[in-house]
C-alpha cells in the first residue's frame, strides 16, 4: 500500500503526474484524501460564519481538493481503461459519494448561504459572489438537504446506486465496442474504404497476430472505433458489411453480460424516485433546474425543428433514393439506415464533385492547429505554443501547450490528446478541466492559480511517419472542443466556483464551442 508520502495523488503539484499514478494508488489516496477533507468539513461546520472568509474560501478549497485529485481519476476512466482501474474506482467510489453527500447536505453551510443571501450585505457583493452563493444553495436544495431521516437515507442510497449504474454503463459500452472485430481477407468485401482506413485495419490485424498484413493486401479487421465505423458506411460498396457494421454498433451493450437495458430502466426509476423526493413531478423538472431552458421551452424548440426540417429531410430522401435508383441499386425501393449515408455521399459526389476522402490531404493535423492558433491569435491576442516536456502525459501522443497574452504572460495551459485508442479510450470528444482559475490559494499581490484543462478527440491516428490527415467533421470536432477549452483558459473570473465554465448553465456552455466551430466555414 503506498503511503502519503509516496503516493503522487497525495503530493502537492502544479501539473497532475499522470506518469506516476497507477491504479494501485487510487484506493489509499482517495481514502487518505477523503479523511482529510472530512477532518476539514467538521473544522468549517464547527467554526463557519455567513462572511465570505469564513465560509466560501475554506468550502472552495474542499470542493478544488477532491475535484482536482478525483479528476486524475475520472480522466484515467476515460483515456486509460483497464481492469485494475475499474476495480480502484468501483471499490472507492461510494465512499467518495458519501463524503460529496455530506458536504452539500450540510445544513450548517446551507444556512450560513441563506444568511448571506438574507444579510443587508447583500448587495454589496459583486455578480460573481452572488452567482456562488445562488448557485451553491440550489445545489444543496437538489442534493436533499431539506430532506430528513429516512427520506433522505433513501435519497443517499438512490444517489450511490445511479453513480455504479452509470459507471457500469460506461464500462458496458466501452467492452463492446471493443469486442466486435470482422476479419476479412478478400478486398472486394471492403471495396471503396479509402486507403487512410484501410491502413487502420491492416495495423489492427498486425496488432491481433496477422504480422504480415499491409492496407493493400491484408488481411484486415474492422472495427467500431469512430473512424473506421465511419468510413464503413459512408464508403463501404458492401451493403451487407454496412449492415453488420451498423447493427453491431446500434446494439453496443443491447445484449448478453454487457446489456444495457436493465441499467437504463433501472436509471429510469431511480430518477422518477429521486425527483418526486425532492417534490418534482419528473426527472425533466429537476435537469432543468440547472439550464437556461424550461421543459415547455425544449418542447417547443422541438416542434418547430420538427415543422422546419420534415419535408426538406422527406425530399433529400427522395433524391438520394432516386440517386440509388438510377445507379442500379437494389436497396434503392427499401433503403434502409446502413444505405443512407453511403448514397448520400455519392450524391454528393456526382452533384458538387466532392470527395471527403481527397480532402484529407489538405487537413494534416500540424496545419489544422496552427490554423487555429493564428486564429485564436486574430481574435483573442493570445499566443499558443508547444510546451512539451514541463507536465507528466498519459500517453507518448498527448502534446501539452502553454497560453501567453499579448504581454508574453502565460495565462493558461492544455493537454491535447487527439487520436482514437479503442482499446482503453472512451469515443467521442471533450474538453476536461484539470484546475481553473481562482485566487484562493494565492498569497497577498499574488497571481491567481492558472487555469488547465484537456482537450481530447477520437480521430484518425497517424500512420508511420505521415501525419493524421483529418476530414472536414473532424476539424470541425476540433474547433468545437477548443471553443470550450477557450472559454475555461481566457477567463479572467478570479471566484473559483465560477471561472470558465463553472458555474454557467450546461445549455449555454455550447455557445464558446459552436462560435468556435463556426471558423470552419466562415471567414
Amino acid at each position: 500500500m503506498a503511503s502519503r508520502d509516496d503516493n503522487p495523488l497525495l503530493q502537492d503539484f502544479t501539473f497532475p503526474p499522470y506518469d506516476a499514478v497507477e491504479p494501485k494508488h487510487i484506493r489509499p489516496g482517495i481514502r487518505s484524501l477523503l479523511r482529510k477533507l472530512e477532518g476539514e468539513l467538521i473544522e468549517l461546520e464547527n467554526t463557519a460564519e455567513p462572511t465570505w472568509s469564513k465560509l466560501v474560501i475554506p468550502l472552495e478549497k474542499i470542493v478544488d481538493r477532491l475535484s482536482v485529485v478525483w479528476g486524475i481519476v475520472n480522466h484515467f476512466n476515460s483515456v486509460k481503461d483497464a481492469p485494475e482501474l475499474r476495480a480502484a474506482i468501483e471499490e472507492i467510489q461510494p465512499e467518495k459519494v458519501e463524503f460529496q453527500l455530506k458536504l452539500r447536505q450540510s445544513k450548517v453551510i446551507y444556512h450560513a448561504f441563506k444568511a448571506i443571501r438574507e444579510s443587508s450585505d447583500w448587495e454589496d457583493l459583486n455578480e460573481a459572489r452572488k452567482r456562488v452563493v445562488q448557485m451553491k444553495l440550489k445545489e444543496a436544495v437538489l442534493n436533499g438537504v431539506s430532506l430528513e431521516d429516512s427520506r433522505r437515507e433513501r435519497f443517499n442510497e438512490i444517489e450511490q446506486e445511479l453513480e455504479k449504474l452509470g459507471q457500469k454503463f460506461e464500462e458496458n459500452i466501452l467492452d463492446a465496442t471493443k469486442n466486435f472485430e470482422k476479419l476479412i481477407t478478400d478486398k472486394k468485401e471492403i471495396q471503396g474504404l479509402p486507403f487512410t482506413i484501410l491502413t487502420i485495419a491492416s495495423e489492427t490485424a498486425i496488432c491481433k497476430g496477422y504480422e504480415e498484413a499491409t492496407a493493400d493486401k491484408g488481411p484486415w479487421i474492422v472495427t467500431l472505433d469512430g473512424p473506421v465505423y465511419r468510413s464503413v458506411l459512408v464508403h463501404c460498396s458492401n451493403r451487407s458489411l454496412r449492415e453488420e457494421v451498423f447493427r453491431a454498433y446500434v446494439t453496443r451493450a443491447s445484449y448478453g453480460p454487457l446489456n444495457n437495458t436493465p441499467l437504463i430502466e433501472r436509471i429510469l426509476q431511480l430518477r422518477l424516485e429521486k425527483a418526486k423526493l425532492l417534490g418534482y413531478c419528473n426527472y425533466a423538472e429537476v435537469s432543468m433546474e440547472t439550464k437556461m431552458a424550461t421543459i415547455d421551452k425544449a418542447n417547443d424548440l422541438i416542434k418547430k425543428l420538427h415543422n422546419a426540417s420534415w419535408r426538406p429531410a422527406v425530399k433529400d430522401m427522395e433524391d438520394i433514393r432516386d440517386f440509388a435508383r438510377g445507379r442500379g441499386a437494389e436497396e434503392a425501393k427499401d433503403m434502409s439506415h446502413w444505405d443512407i449515408n453511403f448514397w448520400s455521399e455519392r450524391l454528393r459526389e456526382a452533384n458538387y464533385d466532392i470527395n471527403e476522402e481527397e480532402l484529407r490531404p489538405y487537413f494534416p493535423l500540424p496545419k489544422v492547429m496552427d490554423c487555429l492558433f493564428n486564429l485564436t491569435k486574430r481574435l483573442f491576442d493570445i499566443d499558443i505554443e508547444p510546451a512539451d516536456g514541463i507536465a507528466p502525459v498519459w500517453n507518448k501522443d498527448v502534446s501539452f501547450y502553454r497560453v501567453k497574452d499579448s504581454s508574453t504572460t502565460t495565462i493558461a495551459y492544455f493537454y491535447f490528446d487527439p487520436y482514437s485508442r479503442p482499446s482503453e479510450k472512451r469515443g467521442g470528444a471533450w474538453m476536461d478541466v484539470v484546475v481553473g482559475r481562482t485566487v484562493v490559494f494565492s498569497s497577498d499581490h499574488q497571481p491567481p492559480r492558472l487555469p488547465i484543462c484537456h482537450v481530447v478527440c477520437n480521430q484518425t491516428p497517424p500512420f508511420k511517419d505521415k501525419p493524421s490527415l483529418m476530414t472536414i467533421r473532424e476539424v470541425e470536432v476540433v474547433f468545437h472542443e477548443f471553443g470550450h477549452a477557450l472559454q475555461h483558459m481566457l477567463t479572467k473570473q478570479d471566484e473559483g466556483l465560477v471561472s470558465g465554465t463553472q458555474g454557467i448553465e450546461w445549455d449555454a456552455v455550447e455557445i464558446a464551442s459552436q462560435f468556435m466551430e463556426n471558423w470552419c466555414y466562415q471567414r
